[in-house]
């Protein structure tokens, strides 16, 4: 199915039937991506008295359980409600879901032990650019990513300069393949978050922060066609799937 898309007096041409799926899919056990020492992802049959939603237990259907935490078992987007005192329910804030976005690999720097995405590293990957969305594949790209472990292992993180450059030049929807744009451990400071949602001073309320998704190496950097789909929940955050579609 192709398709043209107007932008700023350009005209692109996509394949919608060629979707370039960069979520990770949520499923129960220990094999389940997980972060911040989160328990894992559990999917089970319900049970009401004589009744269990399971065919392979002889039930009538299939009816199970999800019992999860979008922010650490999986791809998820979250607004600017996952640091305010106000609500702001992602199912609100994303009211559009097409969006340019810019697909960049970056090898963080090391800053007295941590990995840092830096404000230079950024800079330099985006040149004049400033797309709608941008995307971050952190390098190395270790297919380990889809089923890591991440607690308490202090991993990579984007600085917060680079978040606020990233707000300064209209960048509305940031996703990368780590469980958060700030450091695991920071004190509850969050200042990548606070950055790139400018809150509290005036809050970008449309603006989303997209993470643990994971991008393979065959998918080359450069300019995409974002599909951002989330599940419509009254929420801070949302398990999510974004779609990338390539440019012809």
């Amino acid at each position: 199915m192709l398709a043209s898309i107007e932008h700023k007096g350009n005209t692109y041409k996509v394949n919608l039937s060629e979707p370039i799926d960069i979520s990770l899919p949520l499923q129960a056990g220990s094999e389940n991506v997980n972060a911040f020492h989160l328990s894992p992802m559990k999917i089970e049959p319900i049970r009401m008295g004589s009744f269990v939603g399971s065919v392979a237990e002889g039930g009538p259907c299939n009816v199970n359980n999800i019992l999860f935490n979008p922010h650490g078992n999986g791809t998820h987007t979250e607004s600017v409600g996952h640091i305010s005192e106000t609500s702001y329910p992602i199912h609100k804030c994303l009211q559009k879901f097409f969006f340019l976005a810019e697909l960049l690999s970056i090898n963080p720097e090391m800053r007295e032990g941590d990995a840092v995405i830096s404000l230079s590293q950024l800079k330099a990957k985006l040149g004049n650019k400033s797309p709608e969305a941008i995307i971050i594949r952190t390098l190395p790209n270790e297919k380990s990513k889809m089923t890591r472990q991440y607690s308490g292992t202090n991993p990579a993180y984007l600085d917060h300069e680079a978040a606020k450059f990233l707000a300064a030049i209209g960048v509305q929807h940031l996703l990368l393949d780590l469980p958060s744009v700030d450091k695991e451990e920071d004190g509850g400071v969050l200042s990548a978050h606070h950055q790139f949602w400018n809150y509290p001073a005036a809050a970008r309320e449309h603006c989303t922060i997209t993470e643990l998704i994971y991008v393979p190496d065959e998918v080359d950097d450069g300019t995409y066609l974002l599909n951002l789909q989330i599940a419509s929940f009254m929420n801070d955050a949302s398990p999510s799937k974004p779609l990338l579609y390539k440019f012809f």
